[in-house]
C-alpha cells in the first residue's frame, strides 16, 4: 500500500488560499479516480477538487470553513500501489470549476421549482455572524438584495448550520410569496465598531473612528475582502509610479465607425475599442520585454508569453480580471472574439479558474465609466498596468507640411502605473508613449 497526499490546488497566480466548503467524502470512504473529494471556494469561483488516484480516504486534515494555503496537504488517500511509506506530495489536482452562477438560471426560475419547506416557512432565526457563506450563496443574496443581517438569520441545513443553495432558494421563494419579512436595515447613532482586519495573510493596523450621525452597517462579502487585501498588499509591496500620455485616436474612431457593421457581418463579432487597445499593448510588450516581468525576491522573471489581463466590472460592483492568453499571436478579429466572450462570461459569473490566472500585464478601460484618466493599482505579481480613459473631442494642433492648424480631434489619456523597484521612469514612460504611437499610427484604410 502507498499513501497519496492530496493538496490544495492553485486556482490562480494571485490566489494564495481557498476555503473548504464541504467534504464530499469521509474517512474510510472508497474513492474512484477523478471523483470529487471536497468543494472549495475562492473570491472568484466555487470549485470541486477531484482525486487523481483511486483508493480509500484515510485522513482529513482540515474541517469545513477552514482557510487553507495553496499547496498545503488537505487529505491522505491510501492506494493499492506497491511500496511502503508515504508517497511524496504531488502537483495539485486540477479543479473542476463550478462558477457562482453557472447552470442555475435565474434565481426566480430555480426558486419557482423549489418546493416550500420548513426552512423556507420558518421565522428568521437568531443571527449567525460567524457562519461561512459560499460565494454561490453570496451571489444569490446579492441578486435578491438580501442584506447581510437577513442572510445571517436564515436557518441552514448544511453542516454546522451552513446555508446551502437549496436553503437560500427556498427562502427566496417563500419571501416572494410573503411568507417571510425581511428584517430592517441596521442603523445606529452610537459609535462605529472597530474595523476588522482584512481577511487573509496580510493585515494592516486598524483604528477606531466615531461618527455621531445615522449610518448603516454593511458587511463586506468574501470577494470584496479579497480585493481589499490584494489592493493594500500591492501598494505595500510595489512603489507605484504613474506616467500619463495623451493620444490622438481619431483614425481609430473613424475606422471603427466606418467598418463596425462590415466587421460584425464578416466575423459575427462586435468590434469595440478594447481589442484595438489590446493589439497596441501586445505589440509594445514585444518591444519592451522588461515590462512583461514579475519579481521573485531579488530575481526578475522575464515572461515569454504575453498574457494580457482585462479588468472587468461585475454587476455586484466587484472586479475580476480575465486573461487573454498569447494576445500577441491573435489578429484583431481573434482579439475581438476573445474579449467579447470573456466579458460576457465574466458578467454572468461563468469564468473558469484558468481564465483568470497567468496574466503578465493588465489593461483597464476606465473610459467605459466616463473617466478621462485614472491611477490603476498593479495586480500582483505583475509590475505594470495601463488605464485608458474616455475618448473626448478636443481642439488640437495638427502639424502639416503647410504649417500648423487647429482642428477637432478625438483624444484619449493613457495612465501607466508601474513598479518602481524594477521599472524606472524612463522605461515606464517610453512604454506608454509607444502604446500611444501605435494607436496614433492606426491605418484608417485598414482592411476589415
Amino acid at each position: 500500500m502507498a499513501v497519496f497526499e492530496l493538496v490544495m490546488p492553485k486556482m490562480g497566480e494571485s490566489i494564495m488560499e481557498a476555503t473548504i466548503i464541504s467534504w464530499s467524502k469521509q474517512v474510510g470512504d472508497a474513492i474512484d479516480q477523478d471523483e470529487t473529494v471536497l468543494e472549495i471556494a475562492t473570491d472568484k469561483v466555487d470549485s470541486e477538487v477531484p482525486s487523481p488516484v483511486e483508493g480509500k480516504l484515510v485522513e482529513i486534515l482540515f474541517k469545513d470553513g477552514d482557510v487553507v494555503p495553496v499547496g498545503q496537504v488537505v487529505a491522505r488517500i491510501e492506494t493499492a500501489a506497491a511500496g511502503g511509506g508515504s508517497a511524496p506530495a504531488v502537483a495539485p489536482a486540477t479543479p473542476v470549476a463550478v462558477p457562482a452562477a453557472a447552470e442555475r438560471g435565474t434565481v426566480a426560475q430555480v426558486a419557482a421549482q423549489t418546493t416550500a419547506s420548513p426552512v423556507a416557512a420558518a421565522v428568521l432565526s437568531a443571527p449567525a455572524d460567524d457562519r461561512f457563506y459560499s460565494p454561490l450563496v453570496m451571489s444569490i443574496a446579492r441578486e435578491e438584495k438580501i442584506s447581510q443581517d437577513e442572510l445571517n438569520r436564515i436557518p441552514g441545513t448544511g453542516r454546522e448550520g451552513r446555508v446551502t443553495k437549496q436553503d437560500i432558494l427556498a427562502y427566496v421563494s417563500n419571501r416572494q410569496k410573503g411568507g417571510v419579512s425581511a428584517p430592517p436595515s441596521v442603523h445606529s447613532n452610537g459609535k462605529a465598531p472597530a474595523a476588522a482586519p482584512v481577511a487573509g495573510g496580510f493585515h494592516i493596523p486598524q483604528k477606531t473612528f466615531s461618527f455621531n450621525g445615522e449610518y448603516e452597517i454593511l458587511e463586506m462579502d468574501r470577494m470584496r475582502k479579497m480585493i481589499a487585501e490584494n489592493m493594500v498588499y500591492s501598494k505595500h509591496v510595489s512603489p507605484h509610479v504613474t506616467s500619463f500620455v495623451e493620444a490622438d485616436v481619431t483614425n481609430i474612431v473613424l475606422w471603427r465607425e466606418k467598418n463596425k457593421k462590415a466587421f460584425e457581418q464578416k466575423y459575427k463579432q462586435k468590434i469595440t475599442f478594447t481589442p484595438i487597445f489590446m493589439e497596441a499593448v501586445a505589440k509594445t510588450l514585444r518591444d519592451f520585454p522588461m515590462v512583461n516581468i514579475s519579481v521573485d525576491g531579488d530575481r526578475i522573471l522575464v515572461k515569454k508569453d504575453i498574457n494580457i489581463g482585462m479588468a472587468a466590472a461585475l454587476p455586484s460592483g466587484n472586479l475580476i480580471v480575465p486573461v487573454i492568453k498569447n494576445a500577441d499571436r491573435l489578429n484583431l478579429a481573434g482579439l475581438a472574439a476573445v474579449v467579447n466572450d470573456l466579458t460576457d462570461r465574466a458578467r454572468a459569473n461563468k469564468l473558469k479558474p484558468e481564465e483568470i490566472q497567468d496574466g503578465t500585464y493588465t489593461l483597464s478601460n476606465v473610459g467605459t465609466f466616463g473617466n478621462v484618466m485614472g491611477t490603476p493599482i498593479i495586480p500582483q505579481p505583475q509590475v505594470a498596468v495601463l488605464a485608458v480613459g474616455a475618448i473626448k473631442k478636443k481642439p488640437a494642433v495638427i502639424e502639416t507640411p503647410a504649417g500648423d492648424l487647429i482642428g477637432i480631434r478625438h483624444m484619449m489619456f493613457l495612465s501607466h502605473s508601474y513598479d518602481h523597484r524594477v521599472v524606472d521612469g524612463s522605461l515606464g514612460g517610453m512604454f506608454v508613449r509607444k502604446v500611444a504611437d501605435y494607436l496614433e499610427a492606426f491605418d484608417p484604410n485598414r482592411e476589415v
